[in-house]
């Protein structure tokens, strides 16, 4: 039996830390991995926004949000590349 095809929203919070360009590299490399594995709906950037409370000691981080169609495999395997990825300070995949 295939496996269904499922809507998903993933909200990252990414790490200004090292400068806005590096957060943009991010964006971007998940775009990619995303593209290359499912439908890619819609990326939207809401940028740099102040943090509800420090994390890492970084008051501020670079909000994103990704809508893309797959099988429940794909946002496994993004969740798992984001938690080993050096500059995501917070993220989540939810079914739409």
């Amino acid at each position: 039996m295939a496996k269904k095809q499922e809507s998903y929203e993933l909200m990252t919070v990414f790490s200004l830390k090292n400068g806005e360009d590096a957060a943009k590299a991010l964006v971007e490399k998940f775009r990619d991995k995303i593209a290359s594995a499912a439908t890619l709906d819609e990326v939207n950037e809401w940028g740099k926004r102040k943090l509800a409370y420090p994390i890492n000691d970084e008051p501020d981080g670079y909000y994103v949000l990704y809508t893309f169609t797959s099988t429940p495999d794909v946002p496994a395997e993004v969740e798992r590349v984001l938690n080993i990825t050096d500059g995501v300070l917070r993220s989540l995949v939810t079914v739409k």
